[in-house]
C-alpha cells in the first residue's frame, strides 16, 4: 500500500530498535527506505540491516552536529529529489540525570536530552518540509511517561512532554504544505536505549499485570500502525499521539 513512496528512518541501532521494526514494516507495504546510523561504531550493525531492507541510502546521523543533519537531507534530495516520510525514533540522557531524581537534575542534562530527544524533531522537520513538495508525513516515538508520573521514568517524562507538545505545533504550522505529524506512543518494548532506564523490567511487568491485553507490545506492531500513519487510511489525521501499547494508557 505504500509502493513509490520514499522515506528516511532516523534511530536504527540494532534488529530490536523500534526504528528498524517501523523500517521493515515500511518496506514490506512497498516503500523505499533511507537509513542512518549515529557513527562508525554503530555502522556494523545498521550496515547489515540496511541491506536487508535494500535502504537504497546509508549515511551518519548525529544530531548534535547540526552538519550532518543537513547533510542527510542534501543526499536525500540529490538522490531522490522528493520525499514522503520521515520516522524520528531517538532519545537520550545522560545516565546519571536519567538514573537520578527530576529535582537533582544537571541543566547540561536537561539540555542535552532535550536537545537529542525533542528539539531534533524540529530540526528534521525544517530540512523535510521542502522536500514534501506532495504532503508527507513526519512521525516520533514518544511514551505514557509523558502524560503521567512513571516510576523510574524521571527526566524523560519532561523531555517527552515537550515532545508531544511540538508534534502538535509542527502539525499546525506543516498542516498548510499537507504535511501531517504525529506521536507513536509504545508501551515498554526492551531495546538498547530502554535498557538505559533503572529497573526496566518492573515497567515491563507491570505493562502486562495491567494492560487489558495483559501482555507487551512488540515492533512489528508499532511498525504496522506507523504504516498506517503513512499511507492515506490516515489521510484525516493529524497532530494526534497514537498509543500502541495493548490498552495501558486507558487504565486507572
Amino acid at each position: 500500500m505504500l509502493k513509490g513512496k520514499r522515506g528516511l528512518v532516523v534511530g536504527v541501532a540494532n534488529e530490536d530498535s523500534i526504528a528498524f521494526g517501523c523500517a521493515s514494516k515500511l518496506r514490506a507495504f512497498g516503500a523505499e527506505i533511507a537509513l542512518t546510523y549515529l557513527n562508525d561504531k554503530a555502522k556494523p550493525y545498521v550496515s547489515p540491516l540496511a541491506q536487508q531492507l535494500d535502504a537504497t541510502i546509508l549515511l551518519p546521523l548525529d544530531v548534535t552536529e547540526p552538519e550532518q543533519i543537513k547533510n542527510v537531507f542534501d543526499e536525500i534530495k540529490n538522490q531522490w529529489g522528493s520525499l514522503d516520510f520521515v520516522i524520528h525514533s531517538i532519545a537520550y540522557a545522560p545516565r546519571d540525570d536519567l538514573h537520578g531524581r527530576l529535582t537533582d537534575c544537571s541543566r547540561e542534562g536537561f539540555l542535552q536530552a532535550m536537545q537529542i530527544s525533542c528539539h531534533s524533531l524540529i530540526e528534521i522537520a525544517h530540512y523535510a518540509q521542502p522536500l514534501m513538495n506532495n504532503g508527507g508525513s513526519i512521525i516520533t516515538m514518544t511514551y505514557y511517561g509523558a502524560e503521567k508520573v512513571v516510576d523510574h521514568y524521571n527526566v524523560m517524562g519532561p523531555v517527552k512532554a515537550a515532545l508531544e507538545a511540538t508534534v502538535r505545533y509542527l502539525a499546525k504550522e506543516l498542516g498548510e504544505y499537507g504535511i501531517r505529524v504525529f506521536a507513536v506512543s509504545p508501551g515498554p518494548i526492551k531495546t538498547r536505549a530502554s535498557s538505559g532506564i533503572a529497573d526496566f523490567n518492573d515497567l515491563i511487568n507491570m505493562a502486562i499485570q495491567r494492560s487489558p491485553a495483559k501482555r507487551i507490545v512488540d515492533i512489528a506492531e508499532v511498525g504496522r500502525v506507523v504504516g498506517f500513519l503513512v499511507g492515506g487510511g490516515s489521510s484525516g489525521m493529524t497532530g494526534d499521539v497514537i498509543y500502541v501499547d495493548a490498552g495501558l494508557h486507558i487504565m486507572a
